[in-house]
């Protein structure tokens, strides 16, 4: 998608967490098509592809890995990156995150509570935190939560679906704190996006054919319609767009 006057990052710098693959992957190479120098973060999937992808659009790119449940690392990686990128990051996308497993509450350990909100919520305080240290005013901060956090997600996702409203109502929070700053906060909350590997793992093919069936435009999600809302809000376009959870579900809102 080409950027439009109003969606031109050129100059900008961002920072996108767990961005190897997937949805986190192609918010990194359109902001980098608008305009934007980019750095990445993975832990599971390495991102020297993404690297390639942002550095063919003539833009600076630089890639590390990342437990971005680990405070101390965060901050370290963080600081890497804003230094890499020329002293600062505009635009922030806390994309790391995942179901880990499904778990039905009954049957679920503290252990596996702690790591999906750990995951999902802690990551995106603890890069957030981090990332303000760099930022100036006018910054964006987009956070990518889930239909899941408003409908409560599929069976065995309870843990993921409370994290995922955590970080919407995170996003309500920074949005009011960091409004005198203008800078913005946003979530995006996918429904079905196929093409990911959230969905290859955690959801099986006759449930994904189901899930499609029955969104309203007639078709699953791709990483790429993630993207495009992504770009939106970085840009000067969406200066007056804060505090907002996007629906990106193909009108499957409360399926």
């Amino acid at each position: 998608m080409a950027a439009g006057p109003l969606q031109d990052l050129t100059g900008r710098r961002a920072l996108v967490t767990g961005a190897g693959t997937g949805i986190g992957q192609a918010i990194a190479v359109e902001l980098a098509r608008a305009g934007a120098d980019v750095a990445v973060t993975y832990r599971t999937h390495d991102a020297a592809h993404v690297v390639d992808l942002v550095a063919g659009f003539g833009r600076r790119a630089v890639a590390y890995a990342l437990d971005a449940t680990d405070s101390t690392q965060v901050r370290d990686v963080v600081g890497q990156a804003a230094a890499a990128l020329g002293g600062g990051i505009d635009i922030l996308v806390n994309n790391a995150g995942g179901l880990v497993g499904r778990v039905p509450v009954a049957e679920m350990s503290d252990e596996h509570w702690h790591a999906v909100i750990d995951l999902n919520l802690t990551s995106m305080f603890y890069v957030t935190r981090a990332a303000l240290e760099h930022m100036g005013d006018g910054g964006r901060i987009i956070s990518i939560s889930s239909q899941a956090g408003q409908n409560g997600g599929g069976q065995g996702a309870v843990a993921y679906a409370a994290s995922k409203a955590g970080m919407d109502g995170m996003t309500r929070g920074l949005a009011k704190e960091l409004g005198p700053r203008g800078i913005t906060a946003n979530s995006i909350a996918p429904g079905f996006i196929g093409e990911t590997p959230f969905q290859e793992t955690h959801t099986p093919v006759e449930t994904q054919r189901a899930v499609v069936a029955g969104i309203p435009v007639g078709r699953g999600g791709v990483p790429a319609d993630v993207a495009a809302a992504a770009v939106y809000l970085a840009s000067d376009g969406a200066a007056f767009v804060s505090g907002a959870v996007i629906d990106v579900n193909g009108g499957a809102s409360f399926h």
